[in-house]
């Protein structure tokens, strides 16, 4: 396999929206991901997170998702249910999300595989810091992503 990517995008300001960001902080923190897998917080930033893809061949992107099921609830996509979930917009960043990916569609640097880690949210509300369900699941996500590279 060739070069990794872990993107964590989302708000902090809007409550579990940010859990992509939260992830990406301690996946840094703790010193388990291989030095050569990029960790990148991808914030709110769409399009201009399109020159980090150039050379991935796998890319795992955190993220909150908002599906009317079980907040807290960690799901993992892949395959051909990648763009339904990016059809379903449930903040203001995933507006960029499905351009990045179709960007890099048109640019011939689509990763081979796109692996999407989200956690159900309990809310979208405007304010800083997850609601409990979400952040009791935080540490579980960071699990998974752990697994999912560490072969890598």
């Amino acid at each position: 396999m060739g070069r990794t990517l872990i993107l964590g995008v989302g708000n902090l300001i809007l409550t579990d929206d940010g859990v992509g960001i939260h992830a990406v902080k301690l996946l840094q923190e703790s010193g388990e991901i291989h030095p050569d897998i990029p960790i990148v917080d991808g914030g709110t930033c769409g399009l201009d997170l399109l020159q980090y893809l150039a050379g991935t061949d796998k890319l795992v992107i955190l993220d909150a998702a908002r599906s009317n099921g079980k907040p807290g609830k960690i799901s993992r996509i892949t395959g051909e249910k990648v763009p339904a979930y990016l059809s379903i917009k449930t903040s203001p960043h995933e507006i960029g999300l499905p351009e990045l990916l179709f960007a890099a569609k048109l640019s011939n640097i689509f990763p081979k595989e796109v692996v999407i880690y989200c956690v159900e949210a309990e809310s979208l509300e405007t304010q800083v810091g997850l609601t409990p369900a979400v952040e009791a699941a935080l540490p579980e996500m960071v699990r998974l992503v752990i697994e999912e590279v560490k072969n890598q």
